[in-house]
């Protein structure tokens, strides 16, 4: 299997270390310091920056501006984006612009897709249903009434919903199909609440309540929403493996300067195991996530569908970004803990990363029924 990256890809990962080489992890307060939100917006300076770079577009077709590049060329750009802890909603912009652009109306396409790959306007999408464990698309109602389609239910840590311009909100029918609705931020009958990451950052509940939308603005095509969802959870494998490896750099600089009994305590054979160890966690998050990336990118058949190729990637990131961080504050003893030092807020976004993929237990679950489903040879 050859996971080479073509020059258009490494052409936008290059781009991405430029843009967020001069981004600071502690440019706002310390989660650990602050009773609510760590900022008003996200980083709006950076969202410009990005946009300047072509990096919002790079998932859109030539006609709106954009690359017309794939979910690999977006994760990798994730992943350098998780390395500073970029506060911009990245992943879930471009991935709701992928879908409107692939399954959406022509209306729709024309009004969101070029301002969105533009920067003008911010895209999310509300994928945690009502409690953060039950699927997205059973938390709200959508039916049919006349012309235009009426939306019920509660979306809860919905990111960046205060920023977003649009959010996408997965919706199930009567029939049994999950429809994906463009809900305008302060439409009628939408309403948000304030909720708060352990990162810091600020989320939304979205409470729908006889919430009308035109047909235009519901994407009613088969897949749409399977589809959005595994690119969502491959990008945020992608911004998993980012933080640690970004992570595991840091404990390697700070054990091979903090010394006892006379020597830097990375030559310990302790420190050392434990540090191995998180280096064979990141690669097999690595490999796992180029291969549900490139199925996805590719629609390449295989013995099993992608969601696959997906829960193994979530199983991986869910459980090395979590390892990673504990033996990286286990290594660096109390300066860890300290707010002046940048770990304790990687600690938190990892956190916050691992509660959006669920438990590892599940995704085995989810790729058990899978392998019951499709036997292997």
């Amino acid at each position: 299997m050859d996971f080479t990256f073509s020059e258009e890809q490494q052409a936008a990962a290059e781009a991405a270390k430029g843009v967020f080489a001069g981004v600071a992890p502690d440019a706002v307060p310390s989660p650990a310091m602050t009773p609510g939100a760590v900022a008003g917006t996200c980083d709006r300076a950076l969202w410009a920056r990005l946009a300047d770079a072509d990096l919002l577009s790079l998932l859109l077709d030539a006609r709106y501006g954009g690359a017309g590049l794939d979910a690999v060329a977006l994760c990798l750009v994730l992943r350098e984006s998780a390395k500073v802890l970029a506060r911009v909603p990245l992943l879930e912009s471009c991935a709701a612009a992928a879908a409107v652009q692939a399954h959406g109306s022509d209306e729709a396409k024309a009004d969101l897709l070029a301002r969105a790959g533009r920067g003008e306007i911010v895209l999310t999408v509300a994928a945690h249903g009502r409690t953060g464990h039950d699927p997205a698309e059973q938390a709200v109602t959508a039916r049919q009434d006349g012309g235009t389609w009426v939306l019920d239910g509660v979306q809860t840590a919905v990111p960046w919903a205060y920023d977003g311009d649009v959010t996408l909100v997965p919706a199930h029918t009567g029939t049994g199909r999950t429809v994906l609705a463009l809900v305008p931020r302060g439409h009628e009958g939408a309403v948000l609440a304030e909720q708060f990451s352990t990162s810091g950052e600020r989320l939304g509940e979205l409470r729908l309540e006889s919430a009308r939308l035109p047909a235009r603005d519901v994407i009613d095509s088969d897949g749409a929403w399977e589809w959005l969802r595994n690119l969502l959870a491959t990008g945020t494998c992608a911004l998993a493996l980012g933080l640690g490896e970004r992570v595991l750099r840091m404990t390697g600089e700070y054990t091979g300067k903090r010394e006892q009994f006379g020597f830097p305590i990375a030559t310990f054979q302790a420190v050392a195991v434990q540090a191995a160890d998180r280096y064979i966690d990141l690669r097999a998050m690595e490999a796992t996530l180029w291969q549900a990336a490139w199925r996805i990118s590719s629609g390449a058949p295989g013995p099993l569908p992608a969601a696959g190729d997906v829960a193994v990637a979530k199983m991986w990131a869910a459980e090395g970004v979590r390892r990673v961080v504990q033996t990286a504050q286990h290594l660096h003893g109390g300066f860890g803990a300290d707010v002046d030092y940048p770990l304790h807020r990687y600690h938190a976004w990892a956190k916050h990363l691992e509660l959006s993929l669920g438990p590892a237990a599940a995704h085995e679950e989810a790729l058990g029924d899978l392998l019951a489903a499709h036997p292997l040879a």
